[in-house]
């Protein structure tokens, strides 16, 4: 099943407007949730999360790792692996959605393990996870309901997202948000 139908299907069950959820959805990752190259989940792993879950750990490559290609995501992911596999996963954002498996249990999961195992399953999963997220989010929910998307990106992204938007040289999310909706609501 194509994305766009996996995500009407989402938004129906939902209640969310197809147009607002395929914008969040080809923001966050491209349409992307799987490397096209290797087949491996999309993921961003995150070592001052990290660090919190795992505070003892030596540290190593994974200590340096920034927003990387996937080949240097999944390096430092692997590395701490082999310490603490629910830190791990609990300090990486992935799948389509980059949800962070710390959000485990919002999510309704019995595990961080459970989680990574169910977004590893398809396209579909990711989605799902990605409206699971929203809908256990009021402000969330109303903000991409409202289409106020700079309280989207904040709520989901962060304060600083503009910050970062400039620093790895894209435009804001916010701003991307809104090119998006208006073409798929077209």
């Amino acid at each position: 099943m194509k994305l766009e139908e996996i995500v009407r299907l989402e938004a129906e069950r939902s209640g969310i407007e197809y147009a607002a959820l395929m914008a969040f959805v080809s923001v966050e990752t491209g349409g992307l949730g799987f490397d096209p190259e290797t087949g491996k989940i999309i993921i961003q792993f995150e070592p001052a999360w990290f660090k919190k879950k795992s505070p003892y750990t030596p540290s190593g490559k994974w200590s340096l790792n920034g927003v990387e290609r996937q080949k240097a995501e999944w390096g430092a992911f692997d590395e701490v692996w082999m310490y603490n596999r629910v830190a791990a996963i609990e300090s990486t954002s992935f799948g389509l959605g980059q949800i962070m498996g710390l959000h485990w249990q919002r999510l309704g999961y019995s595990s961080a393990g459970a989680m990574w195992d169910d977004a590893n399953k398809g396209i579909d999963r990711q989605v799902w996870q990605m409206v699971q997220f929203i809908l256990t989010s009021k402000r969330l929910l109303a903000a991409l309901q409202e289409k106020d998307w700079t309280s989207v990106a904040i709520l989901y992204n962060g304060a600083k997202f503009r910050e970062v938007a400039i620093k790895y040289n894209r435009t804001p999310y916010d701003v991307s948000m809104s090119q998006e909706y208006l073409k798929y609501a077209a």
